[in-house]
């Protein structure tokens, strides 16, 4: 009798095993099916080219079409909330410090920023750029500063969304540089400069990605870069520090986040296939010409850098009182 239950015990056990065996086969063989990669903002941005440069390499390593998803709105965090709650198990997004480190202190979401997703693999990050229609005189920061300063509330500055990068170091460079402009926010940077470049607004603190174009074009006059060193670009462009404005350093940085419940197996696959992906000539050559500094991580580096950028920027919002309008 004895012996007949620990058969049927040890029966049980496989059987309830098969599942769980059966995910262990699967994982290796990720995607079964096409794979979506959401960017939380309108094409033409430094968030959507970050994603097409390594979605257009991603798809031949996994062997399955990658398809980028654009859905702009609520500072990136619509694209956020869409692959934490997904249940596909074929949804990514490209991740940007915006969503991640920027929105969680801003905003309510219907998600958890830090619980509900996964950083997976870390791409890189680019400077914003302080930036200048044509129409403005200002040819340094400190004449821009001396303008708005002559002019309070009559110098409006652009940016891709409320809770942005853009947003964010525009108004440490207002609590910096002690002066009064006005904020316009739009759904995009694609948006965003053009009003730029027809003088509708008269500054932007925009991703290189974005603005890099319309600089070589001479149709935008760059005033300073917010990292800590000068930009392989731009070198002629001084930093903030450089131009007389301390601690106005934001750069926008971008990573690959799955939900949650994504298998260990496919995060390390997907982590792995994407350092891959970065490594490539052609992705370097193709992200450095637009100001990207690529820097791969172990995924466990990527989310230690998660905590503590998400940990700097709320900081900063504290500090500068920063709220939405």
């Amino acid at each position: 009798m004895k012996r007949r239950h620990l058969l049927s015990a040890a029966a049980w056990c496989s059987t309830a095993l098969l599942p769980w065996q059966a995910l262990a086969q699967e994982a290796p063989s990720w995607p079964t099916k096409p794979v979506r990669m959401l960017v939380g903002s309108a094409p033409g941005g430094g968030t959507d080219a970050m994603a097409r440069a390594v979605a257009d390499r991603l798809a031949p390593l996994l062997k399955q079409p990658v398809i980028v998803e654009n859905r702009p709105g609520v500072s990136n965090t619509l694209a956020v909330d869409i692959t934490a709650k997904s249940t596909d198990g074929h949804t990514m997004v490209m991740g940007v410090v915006t969503a991640h480190a920027i929105a969680p202190h801003l905003l309510k979401l219907g998600y958890d920023n830090n619980k509900d997703l996964i950083p997976v693999a870390f791409v890189g990050s680019v400077p914003n750029v302080l930036v200048v229609g044509n129409s403005v005189a200002a040819n340094s920061v400190a004449e821009l500063v001396a303008m708005a300063k002559k002019h309070p509330h009559q110098i409006n500055f652009a940016s891709s969304g409320t809770g942005s990068t853009q947003h964010i170091a525009a108004e440490v460079f207002k609590d910096a540089a002690g002066v009064d402009i006005t904020h316009v926010p739009y759904k995009g940077s694609a948006a965003a400069l053009v009003d730029l470049v027809s003088g509708q607004v008269q500054m932007s603190f925009d991703t290189m990605p974005s603005v890099i174009g319309q600089i070589k074009a001479g149709k935008l006059r760059p005033l300073a870069v917010t990292s800590p060193q000068r930009n392989a670009q731009l070198p002629q462009v001084p930093t903030t520090a450089e131009a007389g404005l301390s601690g106005v350093e934001i750069s926008a940085w971008y990573g690959i986040y799955m939900p949650a419940s994504t298998p260990k197996a496919v995060v390390q696959k997907v982590h792995d296939e994407v350092n891959k992906v970065i490594a490539m000539p052609e992705t370097k050559t193709r992200l450095e010409a637009v100001g990207a500094e690529l820097r791969p991580m172990a995924q466990a580096d990527f989310a230690s850098f998660h905590m503590a950028e998400y940990q700097r920027f709320g900081d900063i919002i504290r500090k500068n009182n920063i709220k939405l309008d």
